[in-house]
């Protein structure tokens, strides 16, 4: 198909090198930043950083492999050479493949478990110990998939992949089935989790505000920003897998009818080199927004706003309140807020990152307004 590896070497190293230090430069704490965190730090909170950690190394993988391509031709010459003697470039090869499509398939579970513990969160049905359950599932089963993909399309020679539709389906499906997860089920969780939070809203203080309508719509926006970063990365890769499957099935792919499919699969194969690696850097503006370019490296412990605010307000510096308040008026106003606070943390769990979504959720809240 006059494919050319060293001009997608290429392209995927600028694309990784460029999303490798534009994600570092996100998540590393900047200048005058404001952090508005929970007291205890959020499964949801922890889950976007794992999404993020397995695209850098995920990158740094795609960054290694095509390197290699394009600094030891020597080295790569002999990867489809079996002489029984040097296995090194065949390892290289199987090794490099496992790498990048192990971590890349975990970040799909991570954002695959990001949807359920956003839901189960607003249902109030998620915690710390949650987390656990989410790591052995996403590593258990991309290590199965990648496994299993792998040993089908090698099998029963390690030295090169095997030729025919029996090795190759067997890998497309363990490869494309947590990306077609994502695809289909993420968005079902979302707009019901979008829709939980605008029933938390209505019911925290039996009024929807304004503040509440934006927080609600930031919250939805959020989940499109995340789905549409992720359709734009590895659209490219379902349509590029569909051609070449089609091509698969044809006697001759070299056939003249077929010119239009194989430079469409050629094409498919850049734009993959340039999206699959910005994943990475595109989901923390989808996370996050943009952070600046600031760094603040200096690493110090920072006054966490929900600490001050409940204890400036519910402790000793409280409003006092008047003394022929009766008992049962008291207790009723303690459940009061410690449900609000209760549903305060689980919307703050969805929004967190955007500051002004903070803003508003705390000048809302009836702790702010000195209950």
């Amino acid at each position: 198909m006059n494919f050319h590896p060293e001009v997608f070497c290429g392209v995927c190293i600028g694309s990784a090198s460029v999303s490798l230090l534009l994600t570092i430069l996100q998540l590393l704490p900047k200048k005058g930043q404001s952090l508005r965190k929970m007291p205890k730090a959020s499964s949801s909170s922890t889950i976007l950083l794992l999404i993020s950690i397995c695209d850098i190394l995920g990158g740094l993988g795609m960054i290694f492999r095509s390197s290699v391509w394009l600094g030891f031709p020597g080295f790569i010459a002999n990867i489809s050479v079996v002489n029984g003697t040097d296995m090194w470039p065949s390892a290289f090869c199987v090794g490099s493949a496992m790498w990048i499509q192990l971590l890349y398939s975990a970040g799909f579970w991570w954002l695959f478990c990001y949807a359920v513990d956003s839901y189960l969160v607003v249902r109030r049905s998620a915690g710390l110990s949650t987390i656990v359950l989410y790591h052995m599932m996403t590593w258990g089963l991309a290590v199965m998939l990648c496994g299993e993909g792998i040993a089908l399309l090698y099998y029963p020679s390690l030295s090169s992949c095997e030729n025919g539709l029996e090795h190759a389906i067997p890998h497309y499906i363990t490869t494309y089935a947590p990306l077609l997860l994502v695809l289909v089920v993420n968005p079902i969780l979302f707009r019901r989790t979008v829709s939980a939070v605008a029933s938390l809203l209505k019911g925290r203080q039996g009024i929807y505000t304004e503040n509440e309508r934006r927080l609600g719509t930031e919250i939805q926006i959020r989940f499109f920003k995340i789905m549409l970063v992720f359709v734009i990365c590895w659209s490219s890769n379902i349509i590029n897998e569909s051609l070449l499957f089609y091509l698969e099935m044809q006697p001759d792919i070299n056939e003249t009818p077929l010119k239009n499919i194989r430079s469409a699969a050629l094409i498919t194969w850049i734009i993959m080199g340039v999206l699959n690696p910005m994943q990475g850097f595109l989901f923390t503006l989808a996370f996050y927004g943009w952070t600046g370019w600031r760094v603040d490296l200096k690493w110090r412990k920072r006054e966490i706003a929900w600490e001050s605010m409940s204890s400036s307000t519910v402790g000793e510096n409280a409003y006092p309140s008047p003394v022929n308040y009766q008992s049962s008026i008291h207790e009723s106003k303690k459940i009061s807020t410690t449900d609000s606070q209760q549903t305060d943390e689980a919307i703050s769990m969805l929004s967190e990152g955007n500051t002004s979504s903070d803003e508003r959720l705390t000048r809302s809240s009836p702790i702010y307004q000195g209950w």
